[in-house]
């Protein structure tokens, strides 16, 4: 048991690093909250994620999203930052209501 709570403690730190994805090629739409975007979601994972699912995703999709990251992940983010976080994703990358 230990040693998979280390591969997956070790695993973990690369990711947030960034050691495991070359992030600049990536482009996220240009808008005022881009720069929160990338503060707050690249530090533990890619942002082609973002992009991979943005089809399938409404502003509701998006909402549980940014709170899963914060509450079950654990990602530090405000709640002022939370509520750019969705108007962006819903505005850039959500689907249509």
């Amino acid at each position: 048991m230990k040693a998979t709570q280390a591969l997956l403690a070790s695993a973990a730190l690369l990711a947030c690093t960034g050691a495991l994805a070359d992030e600049t090629r990536i482009r996220m739409a240009d808008a005022p909250e881009t720069p929160t975007l990338i503060a707050n979601c690249s530090g533990c994972h890619s942002l082609d994620y973002i992009q991979m699912n943005s089809r399938f995703v409404k502003r509701a999709g998006w909402e549980a999203e940014v709170k899963k990251m914060v509450s079950v992940m654990g990602a530090p983010v405000s709640e002022a930052d939370a509520a750019k976080l969705v108007d962006y994703l819903t505005r850039e990358y959500g689907v249509a209501e």
